[in-house]
């Protein structure tokens, strides 16, 4: 063969290895520990990941393969979710008891999956008991891939923000007040990145645009986001580009992640950024602090105000629209469907409530308050063992009449694969209900 010959045929060769080499890996090594820590000013027992509270970020891009071995170092089993990750062909790495083994104390496990055609702002946080209420939770963010146009300029900078209700009592006494058939009560206090208080945490050079991505990792409460003096331009949430518009506060739901662009077009000083409780009687608030760039200048004492009533928050909310001309994680349109054309196969109504079971405190869907199985409720599907482990459908598609008494069971619907439902979430209780849709990506319709 001539050396030309060999030469095409090698470079022929090496084109094609690359075309099939695989996605990027990213391997992270945590150390999970119980800590002490007191951001209320109480000493409290904490969850931490490799020292820290929260947790480290995780700085990702559409399609890499996240590799992420957990040490178990509690005195208990542990599991960490992550939420908005859509699994698909992942999904026994997704961290709910209903898949995955917990982790047994003093053991290891090695997450692999993969961030499949995403893009987008999102957190883990622990997903057994009440660890949410002790930390472990802390960002994940996807970004997009070079190739891809995003519906925006790059950033100066790019910033997680996490806030989120706290209790002062630990997840092992809150958990035993549920036991005892009481209520936990109402958080102490609003943490923001694990503090309560207002030292700086972000730094804006004057004149640039920076990049807060803002996320509800508390238990309980929707929160009023607000930074002094600026407006916040809405890019992005929970994974998918938005209708680019401005506002100066938005509400932030348990749960949820919203992805906004904030200039630096103010007198270059300090900036309280803000969040506080919404619809509740009682007013809890954490501050920190965004600098401009040198500023020895404290931000003003007064704080912005937050809104009043739920019907700002709803109007709010009916704002948000999907920006279906942005690409997505793929160079195609995100609206692939119109939600007016999709024929809707099956409707299901999913009720909350609360009552006392051999007088422990328990809340139902449908009458029944979900019980996780030994054995994961996926891993009985795999080895034909379900109808040993749980029942299907335990609840209808209907929610029972006002005043049912609650079941304690595995709670598990059965659906159609490729089926289109409708979920209808209700909430007759007195108090906010939210709901971690798990494995999917959902942007809401009505």
């Amino acid at each position: 063969m001539s050396r030309m010959a060999l030469l095409a045929l090698l470079s022929t060769l090496l084109a094609l290895s690359a075309v099939r080499a695989e996605d990027p890996y990213l391997f992270f090594t945590w150390n999970v520990t119980y800590g002490t820590i007191a951001p209320l000013g109480v000493p409290q027992q904490a969850i931490l990941i490799n020292g820290q509270f929260p947790g480290p970020n995780i700085n990702s891009t559409t399609n890499n393969n996240i590799v992420l071995n957990v040490f178990n170092n509690l005195d208990e089993p542990f599991l960490l979710t992550w939420n908005g990750i859509q699994q698909r062909k992942n999904s026994w790495q997704d961290g709910m008891p209903g898949t995955n083994c917990p982790i047994p104390p003093g053991t290891n496990y090695t997450y692999h999956f993969q961030v499949k055609d995403q893009i987008g702002s999102f957190f883990y946080f622990p997903s057994l008991g009440m660890h949410r209420a002790a930390g472990g939770f802390g960002g994940l963010r996807i970004n997009s891939r070079l190739l891809i146009p995003v519906p925006f300029d790059d950033p100066a900078d790019d910033y997680t923000v996490l806030i989120g209700d706290w209790y002062t009592k630990s997840h092992k006494v809150l958990a035993g007040i549920l036991d005892a058939g009481r209520s936990i009560g109402n958080p102490a206090g609003v943490l923001m990145n694990g503090l309560s208080d207002d030292p700086p945490l972000f730094t804006m050079e004057a004149g640039k645009t920076y990049r807060y991505r803002i996320c509800n990792v508390g238990l309980k409460l929707s929160l009023n986001f607000r930074i002094q003096g600026h407006l916040m331009k809405l890019v992005e949430m929970d994974g998918s580009h938005t209708v680019q518009n401005d506002y100066e506060s938005l509400d932030v739901h348990v749960g949820q992640c919203l992805s906004v662009l904030v200039t630096a077009n103010q007198e270059p000083k300090d900036y309280y950024m803000v969040a506080s409780t919404r619809f509740t009687k009682y007013m809890r608030t954490a501050t920190g602090v965004a600098r401009y760039a040198g500023s020895k200048v404290p931000p003003s004492p007064e704080l912005p105000a937050g809104p009043v009533g739920w019907a700002w928050s709803f109007n709010q909310w009916r704002s948000f629209r999907w920006n279906l001309t942005a690409s997505a994680a793929r160079p195609n349109p995100q609206g692939s469907y119109h939600y007016g054309s999709i024929n809707i196969t099956r409707t299901i109504k999913l009720a909350s409530s609360v009552g006392l079971v051999n007088g422990k405190r328990r809340f139902g869907l449908n009458g029944v308050s979900h019980v996780d199985s030994p054995t994961p409720l996926k891993l009985a599907e795999y080895y034909g063992i379900s109808g040993k482990v749980f029942k299907y459908d335990s609840i209808g598609d209907e929610p029972p009449a006002s005043g049912a008494s609650i079941t304690v069971a595995p709670n598990v619907l059965n659906a159609t694969y490729r089926d289109y439902i409708e979920i209808i979430l209700e909430n007759p209780e007195r108090s906010i209900q939210c709901y971690h849709l798990d494995g999917y990506s959902f942007f809401a319709a009505g």
